[in-house]
């Protein structure tokens, strides 16, 4: 009877505007959540096939969809450890419990923003207990390779605030000028010398003692000097003796001729370098290459070191933490110096909105969603992390509002059609009174 399947296409509907109003409420309920992805309510009409001319009404169904495609507005904020994602991809974080628990690797779970802050253990946490992960540095800073189809590589991203550091020095420039005049016949032959700082291994401070001995002919110039290197480090012993020849010529006047070495490694003149090997290793001392002003030169009269620069750092302690945009987390220790420690991948999805939604912003991967891949930063499909920033929720509350009045009209008119079907059917009833 027709009249029947009209009770029940009403009472369908009374569920379906149920459903949608219960998205809505949750929608505006996290307006103001940081990383929320608001619900999408879809009406589907059911058809039922009638027979003799007359019509059962089918009703209609509702289905409900998570839309974490969609971004929210970002928001500045003062803390170098909040972090959003602008673009494509999602945060590996993990739940707090399961890094206590200590039982292996952690569940991955993705979120598209996070207040992160180091709790008592050094660990990256937000105030709900979720976690960031990330792939860890070697101690020279570069990130080892990893696989990019499973989390297995991803840990607990943990900043020991309490961490020293120090980087040897394993390079140094030298800018010098050596006074021309000085290789002349019937000057003094002056020896000029030079002393560089650098750093061991264990970030103690040491001395390269270098010296530099004009050859004076008996007549015109030679152009020609001794360097002479002494390491701190090993008594003062001589570590490399190197013959400089300078050019006198109108085009190149000044600049580098030869280099023949006495002792110590090999100049190489593709680089315009020479190995020494101090206490703790290797050292390159880059004295300019062949017929170029860059390094050592002979002008003039004057001894002067223009440019002398190095690597290595003393030791240190950390003072702050930043990700940058690429995700690679670097530690600030109080000498200056920079370090990556880690680097937290975006993780990418064919289909997100197929993500199993969880409580805390957070999802996880499923089979509707496809399988996922870690991408680094700003590579592939991905946008880039920004951190003194926050996502904020995807919703709008005016649409909402909007849809609201939708819903309780729609509501109102499914109840009306119960009301007319339950008089109808009392009309009914009476007929036999």
């Amino acid at each position: 009877m027709s009249i029947s399947s009209s009770l029940n296409a009403g009472v369908a509907g009374l569920n379906a505007n149920s459903s949608r109003l219960a998205a809505i409420s949750d929608n505006i309920a996290n307006s103001g959540t940081y990383g929320y992805k608001r619900v999408k309510t879809d009406f589907q009409s059911m058809v039922l096939s009638g027979s003799g001319g007359s019509y059962s009404a089918g009703g209609v169904r509702s289905t409900s969809e998570r839309l974490v495609d969609e971004r929210g507005s970002l928001v500045t904020s003062s803390s170098p450890t909040d972090l959003a994602v602008r673009g494509r991809g999602m945060l590996p974080v993990t739940q707090s419990s399961q890094v206590e628990a200590g039982n292996g690797a952690s569940q991955m779970y993705l979120t598209t923003t996070g207040s992160f802050r180091t709790d008592a253990d050094g660990f990256l946490k937000t105030e709900s207990g979720l976690v960031l992960m990330g792939w860890p540095a070697n101690p020279d800073g570069a990130i080892p390779e990893f696989p990019r189809d499973t989390a297995a590589g991803l840990e607990p991203v943990q900043i020991n605030v309490n961490q020293l550091t120090g980087e040897p020095t394993t390079e140094v420039n030298l800018g010098v000028n050596l006074p021309a005049t000085e290789t002349s016949a019937g000057s003094a032959a002056a020896t000029q010398p030079l002393s560089v700082e650098y750093f061991d291994n264990l970030g103690k401070s040491e001395t390269l003692s270098i010296e530099f001995t004009p050859t004076v002919p008996a007549s015109g110039s030679s152009n020609e000097w001794t360097m002479v290197i002494r390491d701190s480090a090993q008594g003062g012993a001589v570590i490399g003796e190197y013959t400089l020849t300078f050019n006198d010529s109108r085009s190149d006047g000044g600049t580098l001729a030869s280099v023949t070495p006495v002792s110590g490694g090999a100049y190489d003149a593709a680089t315009g370098e020479i190995v020494v090997n101090v206490a703790g290793g290797p050292m390159e001392l880059k004295i300019g290459q062949l017929g170029t002003s860059e390094g050592l030169t002979q002008l003039s009269d004057s001894f002067a070191p223009l440019s002398i620069s190095k690597d290595g750092s003393p030791v240190g302690n950390m003072t702050s933490v930043e990700v940058d945009e690429n995700g690679f987390v670097h530690a600030t220790f109080d000498t200056g110096i920079t370090r990556v420690i880690y680097q937290v991948p975006l993780v990418d999805l064919p289909n997100p909105n197929g993500m199993v939604a969880l409580d805390q912003q957070t999802y996880q991967p499923s089979p509707e969603s496809g399988s996922f891949f870690l991408w680094d930063a700003g590579d592939g499909p991905t946008g880039d992390v920004v951190s003194f920033a926050r996502e904020e929720s995807a919703t709008d509350v005016a649409r909402e509002l909007t849809d609201m009045i939708q819903t309780q009209r729609a509501y109102s008119s499914n109840a009306k059609v119960i009301q007319t079907v339950d008089e109808m059917l009392q009309e009914t009833t009476n007929i036999k009174r």
